[in-house]
């Protein structure tokens, strides 16, 4: 990767950062050295490393989802998590208004 990409990047194909996250994995280089030398965002390249995780675990999988199960199980916990902080929120407003009205008796 490091040599096929010694010159200017114009453009970050699906090849090219593939070759960068397989570096990483292997040690060869480092989220903070990537940034650095490509001038890209560090979370940008955690999420890329994490992405290409799952999507190996996933391929190794016995029954392997395909991307659109993925998205909609990703879709359901996100809804899931959603409701949840929403009804947490809902929970500390009643708490809150109680909580003043018993300091204002």
């Amino acid at each position: 990767m490091s040599e096929a990409v010694a010159e200017e990047i114009e453009r970050w194909t699906a090849k090219r950062r593939s070759a960068l996250v397989i570096e990483i994995i292997q040690g060869r280089t480092t989220v903070a050295a990537a940034s650095r030398t490509f001038d890209l965002a560090p979370s940008g390249i955690e999420g890329r490393v994490e992405d290409a995780r799952k999507g190996m675990e996933n391929a190794l999988k016995t029954n392997p989802l395909d991307v659109r199960q993925q998205y909609e199980k990703q879709l359901r916990d996100l809804q899931e998590a959603h409701g949840e902080a929403m009804l947490e929120l809902r929970a500390r407003k009643k708490f809150q208004a109680l909580m003043e009205r018993a300091d204002g008796n």
